[in-house]
């Protein structure tokens, strides 16, 4: 029943594909911009932000790399890229690259676990392929600019990725139309990271 839902999807869900990577890439692309560094770094920045965890994410369930097969995606990260390099450092808010993404991580989740549901991937491995695909790309961005892994540190971001991505495949299981189960799934996982942003939620560390 599930599989039947996925692939019946609106073609909006996969356009939806393209805003994420242009969000992603916009906070690559920012955290090169917090360094001062040149067109060539906000271009790697983006582009390895914007496409890494669907990367990962389509070498782990056997299928093309998206990217690759599809020249929109890196045209998009690149576009974004020189967007930002042209826009004044006082455009952007302090705190821009996190609600890029937040946004980010809430569409990606979804859309990971969603792709791999139709490619007839398990439902909980589907949905830890959304948070892959939500998360892996701010990774490297993090580790490529010498920042601490997010990993690492007790603020809420994976934990919102897996709201929205597990949210999604149990929706779709009670039966709810693809659209309705991805923008609910969505804006649960942005409202989370949202908060986590705004009022400094975070898990608790372990103590020993």
């Amino acid at each position: 029943m599930i599989q039947e839902a996925v692939q019946l999807a609106p073609a909006l869900i996969a356009w939806l594909d393209l805003f994420g990577i242009a969000v992603f890439a916009a906070s690559g692309a920012l955290a090169a911009a917090q360094r001062g560094q040149t067109l060539v770094t906000f271009s790697f920045f983006a582009l390895i932000t914007g496409v890494g965890g669907g990367t990962v994410r389509d070498l782990l369930i056997g299928a093309p790399v998206f990217w690759v097969q599809d020249w929109r995606f890196a045209a998009t990260c690149l576009v974004t890229a020189a967007l930002v390099w042209v826009t004044p450092k006082s455009f952007w808010n302090a705190r821009a690259l996190d609600w890029f993404d937040a946004i980010g991580i809430a569409i990606y989740a979804v859309f990971g676990a969603w792709k791999s549901l139709t490619l007839g991937v398990p439902l909980l491995p589907a949905m830890m392929m959304g948070v892959i695909t939500a998360c892996v790309g701010g990774i490297i961005r993090d580790v490529l600019a010498g920042e601490p892994s997010i990993l690492l540190k007790p603020e809420i971001y994976v934990t919102a990725a897996a709201l929205a991505s597990g949210l999604f495949v149990l929706l779709l299981w009670f039966g709810l139309p693809v659209l309705p189960a991805a923008s609910l799934s969505a804006l649960a996982g942005f409202a989370l990271r949202a908060m986590a942003i705004w009022k400094g939620w975070a898990i608790p560390a372990y103590r020993g």
